[in-house]
């Protein structure tokens, strides 16, 4: 048999390419694609992987936008917790499948809105006022071209258009809103009895197996996340200007050759009587304005009694007219081209403008000059060293992007070379740190995700030079890497056992106080009770939300009694129901301020919904079982007990 095959090699190995290839062709690339795209992906939306990376990088987003909304006092190892990363994850996926119904429904934003939307990001504006330098800065720190930053912005408006679809969608009808202003108004009279945790502390035993046990079952808890240290080199204007002198001569000639700068162009100061129209009657505003005129010619004098008895401008008829200085441009056209042709102290004929029919006196002229050069010199001096500072941070920005790159092991021949200092950071988390005061963000998504590259954190190379602010520029290296790990148990066993000790006080108390609320609902006491207080859900008087829903879960026929409820960590608190009633009736505008609370509760749950919705249309699967929740898990483990 294997002499025939060997016999008939070639026509056999014809045979299996006909028979095998075409199959591999049709489903095995297909597979094998599939296979290496989602390898080590967290998750799928539609098929398509979410990977370490993208869940890295929204990670880092969030960390910074919430860094700038609560400053000093954010802590990033807030989101490093399972069920931090759970919900970053989560918001990846809706996000991921957002975009995918977006599409569908070829939602457009116009360049008109888009261009609104970025101007009216306060980031971006300077004194009020969209500033293009700023924006461009924003996109260099964060290594964004202008087109892709626009492209992600329309993206986001988009899926703000469905959203919205969505949730204004939402309805609340009168009854329920009238319904759940009765159930806040609702009023308990109560005593409190506590019976605390702390109380019970020396009762508790916890023993080194029960720690040991508890560190092995909750070892995320004591997980240190991944860091670096890291050394770095900041290149900038600043940094390389020095205190070079400014020569005299070159001031005075920046002057000479630059005076319209220094200039102050004529200002005017103006007096005027105006007449709107009344109902839309310009005649009769033009008429009012004939007779006005024809009084101050007669009678130049009373120009501004006039203007305070029959002027229309709020702003000016008071000061007899009197509109102050101003300079061109600052006024409407037609009364700009009447008041810069007057001279001192004449009057004009009627002019109309939008705003009505304008008498116009000019009363002084301040012309046109030129700022003394003492005057103007300190600006003239910055500006001539921010000159040599840009001039020599172009040529030093050259050499500093070659030094890094050319001598990639160590960043001190480029720091020896341009007279800079390397400076070290111990702790670099993944997730960035925040900019110091008044600073620009030298440690920017691009330079973290550069440091925590693969071929960085092997090689321990130079980055290369990357801009980070205008005229700012940052190479660094990692010197230390120090991957996320589980603090050793001796290190966190102190904390452990107190915890323990904690919630096995807490068990006693709780046991306690239902012993002692059973005796008291038969024997009634009022024995260790608080003072007499009106708690209600808008008033609940700090007293404990699952306490307080007890006392209020009570019907008022049925008082006086007893309930209780464990307050977690704590211990137990029994509440001695005295009374009840319903509250004064609400104020309109406090009745309308809950109607809107209500209708933004309906729609977060209208919005959950879509969610869920979103995730099964797009067929949204959780590939990595630390990111599911209970219910996954126990999907997931009971797939894959049945693969087994």
């Amino acid at each position: 048999m294997f002499d025939s095959i060997r016999s008939h090699r070639r026509w056999l190995m014809f045979f299996m390419l006909v028979l095998i290839f075409p199959s591999f062709v049709f489903f095995g690339i297909q597979g094998y694609n599939r296979f290496m795209e989602n390898e080590g992906a967290l998750a799928t939306v539609a098929g398509i992987p979410i990977t370490q990376r993208d869940f890295d990088v929204a990670q880092r987003e969030r960390v910074e936008r919430l860094r700038q909304q609560f400053g000093a006092d954010f802590d990033p190892r807030m989101l490093d917790t399972p069920e931090g990363r759970k919900s970053i994850l989560d918001g990846l996926v809706i996000d991921r499948a957002l975009s995918q119904e977006v599409e569908r429904g070829n939602l457009i934003v116009t360049n008109d809105k888009l261009r609104e939307v970025i101007a009216g990001v306060p980031a971006f504006q300077d004194n009020g006022v969209f500033s293009l330098e700023r924006y461009r800065a924003y996109l260099t720190s964060q290594g964004l071209t202008e087109a892709g930053f626009e492209e992600r912005v329309r993206a986001d408006l988009r899926k703000q258009m469905l959203l919205a679809a969505v949730l204004e969608s939402t309805i609340v009808p009168k009854a329920v809103a009238d319904r759940i202003d009765r159930v806040l108004l609702e009023e308990r009279e109560v005593r409190v009895l506590p019976i605390r945790a702390d109380a019970y502390l020396g009762k508790v035993a916890v023993t080194d197996a029960q720690v040991a046990e508890f560190y092995d079952k909750n070892k995320t808890d004591f997980e240190t996340p991944e860091s670096a240290k890291v050394e770095y080199l900041v290149l900038s204007a600043e940094a390389i200007s020095g205190s070079a002198a400014v020569a005299d001569a070159d001031i005075k000639a920046y002057y000479e050759q630059n005076k319209g700068r220094f200039g102050v162009d004529e200002q005017r100061r103006a007096s005027h009587i105006l007449f709107a129209p009344e109902g839309g009657d310009k005649a009769a505003a033009r008429k009012k304005a004939e007779a006005a005129l024809a009084a101050l010619k007669t009678n130049p004098g009373d120009f501004a009694k006039i203007a305070k008895e029959q002027s229309k401008d709020p702003g000016s008829a008071a000061q007899g007219g009197d509109l102050g200085f101003f300079g061109k441009g600052m006024m409407v056209k037609p009364f700009e081209d009447v008041a810069f042709t007057l001279k001192p102290g004449e009057t004009s004929d009627i002019v109309e403008t939008d705003f009505g029919f304008h008498i116009i006196r000019v009363t002084e002229v301040k012309p046109a000059q030129v700022k003394p050069l003492e005057e103007v010199r300190a600006d003239i001096e910055k500006d001539l060293r921010t000159q040599q500072a840009q001039k020599r941070f172009a040529e030093a920005a050259d050499q500093f992007t070659n030094l890094v790159y050319e001598q990639s092991d160590s960043l001190q021949p480029a720091a020896e070379k341009l007279g800079l200092k390397v400076q070290t950071l111990d702790v670099l988390p993944r997730t960035g740190v925040p900019a110091a005061p008044n600073q620009p963000q030298l440690f920017t998504p691009r330079v973290v995700e550069a440091l925590f590259a693969e071929d960085s954190l092997k090689s321990r190379r130079n980055t290369q030079a990357i801009e980070v602010a205008p005229s700012t520029l940052v190479a660094a290296r990692v010197l230390e890497h120090r991957p996320a790990a589980v603090r050793p148990l001796d290190e966190v066993k102190a904390m452990i056992r107190q915890r323990l000790e904690r919630q096995e006080a807490a068990v006693l108390a709780r046991k306690a106080g239902e012993e002692q609320l059973a005796t008291l609902m038969k024997q009634p006491s009022e024995t260790g009770f608080s003072p007499p207080l009106t708690v209600s859900r808008r008033a609940p008087q700090n007293m404990p939300p699952k306490l307080l829903a007890e006392v209020l879960r009570t019907q008022s026929d049925k008082l006086p009694t007893y309930v209780g409820a464990d307050v977690e960590g704590a211990g137990y608190l029994i509440a001695h129901v005295l009374s009840g009633k319903e509250g004064a009736a609400s104020q309109p505008a406090q009745r309308e301020a809950e109607r809107r609370a209500v209708a933004r509760q309906a729609a977060a749950a209208d919005e959950v919904a879509y969610a869920e919705g979103l995730r099964e249309r797009h067929k949204v699967k959780i590939l990595q079982p630390d990111f599911r929740g209970d219910a996954a898990k126990a999907t997931g483990a009971a797939a894959d007990a049945a693969k087994k």
